[in-house]
């Protein structure tokens, strides 16, 4: 059977099933042996799962999951039949078990579960296995559930010139000559770790490769990096802040869950073609685009932070408190975001994370959550294919933005108190929403059941307008349906000023809002007034009505970073909105780059720019609006700090006279030259190809080749046009972490008519977008959807194309179409 067909075929494991199986069984611990040798030269990973559990009911029946080709299956020495849809029915059970499945993956291409990764560069091999949600029993047998959790014992042959990563301590290391072919003589080494702590079934990891590695002992602890041999020297150059963060984050994390991270050994593994970060208990995998090729910007080195302690915070938030179900998502990635933000704030240099927060995901969060794919933080999960729909904003930035609001709203302390005593009673078990609500209430005194149903249960985000002047101020509050029960709110609405160093906040005005209509008080004629000032809550605003033209010009001059971020957030709503002008918010955008002081967010606000004109702006207004944003980049490349993401900008903004003469000026900045001759190509210009073969030479980053892809990908022939949609959407050669960069240089507003035909092979390819997992299904459903020469009656299409597939492209698409209707309408289409 294909893997395709087999894929299809796989059952979703659904929530009563769990409920059931988790009521008759009880996992007592794995054992996988697994053969990594048949991987040096070819595709099949062999495994051995030995599953030792008891049943509260014997003689009853329930079943294993295993998607792998299962070669035989024993339970308690008893052959099994074959696996139907993914799953070994297991009969008679005894009170104590044991089950003994082998099976094979051979699909380690474009699989799920486990992959096989060839660098360009030098050939060498790398294997990573990654199982959210439920990819494990695409590799071996096992319960795959989040509730039924057991200590993993894992010994690994593989290649000799191999290593091996797993959750655990340090392995015991023996040379072993036995391979899956015995006849070639592959020599091997046979790796035994120890035994992990009781962990759900997508959180265990093997990964291995002829790593290059770095460790080094912070605080007492093991830490230790890892990445491929061709990027070794940028490991080394991201090494002193790898570990620095690292350290930083276990500490502080220790301290305010009171429980320091169990195990001394923490390793973090950059890995090819891996599709964002994975929490694997005590060895966090990462895609090595997350190491940038060049030295690094500020908004690139903030990422790698932001990500670290996210990642590191699944190790309380996931791994040794882990929800019961996937209804309860939130508690694992919610609480991640929340809690990376508040560790770079409280225990790092980066002191403006909420602001960049607010600059990128909590953005993407309010647009998404008044949508059609809107869903409340907590929401029913029938199945398992439903739960990976729910990786999304709403889930991580709104749930981080909620939480940081519930924190303010009971104090730090009073919510530091709560958590602990939440890890103290549940570590290495499994809650619900209501555990945790429970903690948290008993240590601050407060009934916070209105505010979980409201906050947690209630799909949409409400919006809040500033009303009056001379008779006093009003905040109205405006829910999403008014059905809807009326959210709690602790936010501040800020007064300011004109002076010739720019604004002044002349007061701040705390409110509690608990129904429509709230009183504010603030003196009256001041310049600007700004809503959800300091940003404490999650919700859309409106200025006051005489402050609406105010608040474009004057958000440069705004004293913090927080405060511009909350004026650019209402400008950018008011966008999606139809409520504002592209023009407006470009303007108000340039204005704000040119005044950041955190620079960090200087990339966020030149990304929403450049965004704003390519995807945003009418026809006849995009050249004028471009060249706006070129103006700014060229200024902040007169500043040292600010010249490398101002030029990255003036590549995707200038004209093709200005590319030719920075081409010309650009000889050794080759991530410069790449992406002018993106732009070059764009234009129409005469791109040198043999020139851009010498670059692929010349430039060390094993991606190269998808740097010149890229190139082509901007270039206007139908040729080219063919190749780069063969490569990125029917081949799968592109890596996960580059499709963002391939797709947004083939869409191209000026070249409506090439891109066309495509446009319909999009929607062909939405049933077989969720091949390869989770992660490839959401990328590409996303940043495939054409956004040029398409209309609300292509929109609609595309939502009909993708009712029939995968839940996560379903979402994915819903969302997107959603968006594109609201940049139509901006465009005046």
């Amino acid at each position: 059977m294909g893997e395709e067909q087999q894929q299809s075929q796989d059952r979703s494991l659904t929530q009563a099933e769990a409920e059931q199986r988790a009521a008759l069984l009880a996992v007592s611990r794995y054992e996988i042996d697994i053969d990594m040798t048949g991987l040096l030269d070819g595709p099949e990973l062999r495994c051995i799962s030995t599953i030792t559990f008891t049943s509260r009911d014997p003689g009853t029946d329930t079943f294993v999951d295993c998607a792998a080709d299962v070669v035989s299956a024993l339970l308690n020495g008893v052959e099994l039949p074959p696996a139907e849809q993914g799953r070994i029915t297991l009969t008679g059970l005894a009170e104590e078990n044991v089950l003994v499945v082998e099976s094979i993956q051979a699909s380690t291409t474009d699989g799920e579960g486990v992959h096989r990764a060839v660098d360009p560069t030098d050939q060498q091999v790398y294997v990573w296995t990654s199982f959210e949600p439920d990819e494990a029993r695409h590799v071996w047998a096992c319960f795959d559930q989040p509730d039924l959790k057991a200590p993993h014992t894992f010994t690994v042959t593989a290649p000799e010139a191999w290593t091996v990563v797993s959750n655990s301590g340090d392995p015991v290391v023996e040379a072993v000559i036995e391979t899956a072919d015995a006849s070639d003589g592959v020599p091997a080494q046979r790796w035994t770790f120890p035994e992990t702590p009781p962990l759900s079934t997508y959180n265990p990891v093997v990964l291995a490769g002829p790593f290059h590695e770095i460790r080094r002992e912070v605080d007492g602890r093991d830490l230790g990096l890892f990445a491929r041999q061709s990027i070794s020297s940028i490991l080394e150059r991201d090494a002193d802040e790898l570990f620095t963060v690292t350290g930083q984050g276990l500490a502080f994390f220790g301290e305010v869950f009171a429980m320091p991270f169990p195990q001394d050994k923490y390793d973090q593994v950059f890995l090819p073609e891996f599709g964002g970060a994975m929490e694997n208990y005590g060895c966090v995998a990462w895609s090595d685009a997350f190491l940038s090729r060049v030295e690094p910007t500020p908004a690139e080195s903030d990422l790698l932070a932001r990500v670290l302690l996210h990642e590191m915070a699944h190790m309380w938030f996931g791994n040794i408190v882990t929800m019961r179900w996937w209804d309860d998502l939130w508690l694992n990635e919610a609480f991640a975001e929340f809690a990376c933000n508040w560790a770079m704030v409280r225990a790092t240099s980066y002191a403006d994370a909420w602001a960049g927060h607010l600059a990128s995901g909590k953005l993407t969060a309010y647009l998404a959550d008044q949508g059609p794919a809107s869903h409340p933080i907590r929401q029913p999960i029938h199945d398992v294919a439903q739960a990976a729909a729910s990786f999304d904003a709403i889930t991580y930035p709104k749930g981080a933005s909620t939480l940081a609001q519930l924190m303010h709203y009971l104090g730090e302390d009073v919510f530091i108190t709560g958590m602990a005593a939440y890890f103290a009673r549940y570590a290495w078990g499994n809650t619900t929403l209501q555990d945790l609500v429970d903690e948290l209430a008993a240590a601050s005194g407060r009934d916070l059941d209105a505010w979980r149903t409201a906050w947690l249960e209630t799909a949409g985000v409400d919006l809040f307008r500033l009303e009056g002047e001379d008779g006093g101020f009003t905040l109205v509050a405006t829910p999403p349906d008014e059905s809807a029960p009326r959210r709690p709110h602790a936010l501040a609405v800020g007064a300011y000023r004109r002076t010739p160093d720019g604004l002044e906040r002349l007061a701040l005005a705390d409110v509690e809002v608990t129904g429509t209509r709230t009183s504010v008080d603030l003196p009256s004629g001041a310049d600007l007034y700004l809503v959800n000032d300091d940003d404490l809550t999650f919700a859309r605003t409106r200025p006051d009505a005489a402050s609406r033209d105010s608040l474009f010009q004057l958000a440069p001059a705004l004293p913090s970073a927080i405060s511009r971020g909350v004026a650019i957030a209402t400008a950018w709503d008011m966008l999606t909105t139809g409520e504002a002008r592209t023009a407006e918010v470009v303007g108000a955008l340039t204005g704000v780059l040119r005044a950041e002081t955190a620079a960090a967010c200087v990339e966020p606000y030149l990304a929403l720019a450049l965004g704003a004109v390519d995807l945003w702006s009418p026809d006849a207004e995009r050249d004028e609006l471009a060249a706006q944003v070129a103006d700014a980049c060229r200024e902040l490349a007169e500043t040292p700090d600010r010249r490398q993401v101002a030029l990255r900008g003036l590549a995707r903004t200038a004209g093709l006279d200005e590319v030719s003469e920075l081409l010309a000026q650009t000889e050794d900045d080759i991530d410069l030259r790449w992406r002018l001759l993106t732009r070059q190509a764009a234009l129409g210009g005469d791109v040198d190809q043999d020139g851009v073969r010498r670059l692929v030479e010349r430039d060390h980053d094993p991606e190269a080749w998808v740097r010149a892809l890229v190139v082509r990908a901007a270039t206007p022939t139908a040729a080219d046009k063919e190749a780069v949609w063969q490569a990125i959407a029917v081949d799968r050669s592109v890596p996960i972490s580059s499709i963002g960069q391939v797709a947004t240089a083939f869409w191209v507003p000026s070249q409506v008519e090439l891109q066309r035909p495509y446009a319909e092979r999009y929607l062909e390819l939405l049933p077989e977008l969720h091949g390869g997992g989770m992660i490839q299904g959401m990328v590409k459903a996303g940043r495939l959807f054409p956004p040029y020469g398409i209309d609300e009656a292509y929109v609609e299409r595309a939502i009909e194309a993708a009712v029939t597939s995968a839940p996560v492209v379903k979402k994915r698409v819903t969302e997107r179409a959603d968006e594109v209707r609201r940049m139509l309408v901006a465009r005046g289409l």
